[in-house]
């Protein structure tokens, strides 16, 4: 990110209204410069590499090289340039998929122009973002099996009912320490800034009670 607050981005997707799409969209945000558009993977990679963008907005399907194998490419080779992938596809295998690729968000086409800008800011922030249309999907790994490991759901439902680290430290004869490693995996499974959040989160997609 520039440090008058610019953030640059690359835009890369096969359909031209798409793109045409998002950069009037972006347009309206005086801190945002599009300073690329790709129709393909391996010209979304050349341009990154030319144009060293603080962002970019990745299609996953896309002729010859698709956004995955894009992303791996300038994950490897433009190691400053953030990816968010952007798209109409909410399947948790690609979901999980996008992220293990060395993506930094996941937002969908559909999501409101300030879940966008968000995700941009974010990720140009180097944090991770998810869009909230997605956590219902992120709730289960890909096996089906809770994100949440049984002890972590516990601890979690404990933090609910008001329990300080020390109170759930005691409950569960186990250290301070332990309880807020737990916490951490918690939040970052979660996407979660607060424990508050955590919470909120967990009870919205009925992970606890």
């Amino acid at each position: 990110m520039a440090e008058n607050g610019e953030i640059t981005v690359l835009i890369a997707d096969d359909h031209e209204v798409v793109r045409e799409g998002l950069r009037l969209a972006l347009l309206r945000s005086p801190h945002i410069r599009v300073v690329g558009e790709a129709p393909d993977g391996e010209t979304a990679v050349s341009l990154a590499e030319r144009r060293r963008p603080d962002v970019v907005i990745m299609d996953l399907r896309m002729p010859q090289m698709d956004g995955i194998e894009a992303t791996e490419e300038i994950a490897a080779r433009v190691p400053d340039t953030r990816v968010l992938v952007f798209t109409a596809y909410s399947e948790r295998a690609l979901l999980q998929r996008g992220l293990e690729s060395g993506a930094h968000g996941y937002v969908l086409k559909e999501a409101p122009h300030e879940t966008l800008l968000k995700a941009i800011e974010k990720v140009a922030g180097g944090e991770t973002f998810v869009d909230p249309a997605l956590l219902p999907s992120l709730a289960t790994g890909r096996d089906g099996q809770e994100i949440l490991t049984q002890r972590e759901r516990e601890i979690l439902q404990l933090l609910a009912d008001g329990m300080s680290n020390a109170d759930v430290a005691q409950r569960l004869f186990i250290s301070q320490e332990t309880v807020k490693s737990h916490v951490r995996h918690i939040l970052a499974k979660l996407e979660a800034e607060t424990r508050t959040q955590a919470v909120a989160i967990a009870l919205r997609e009925a992970m606890i009670d």
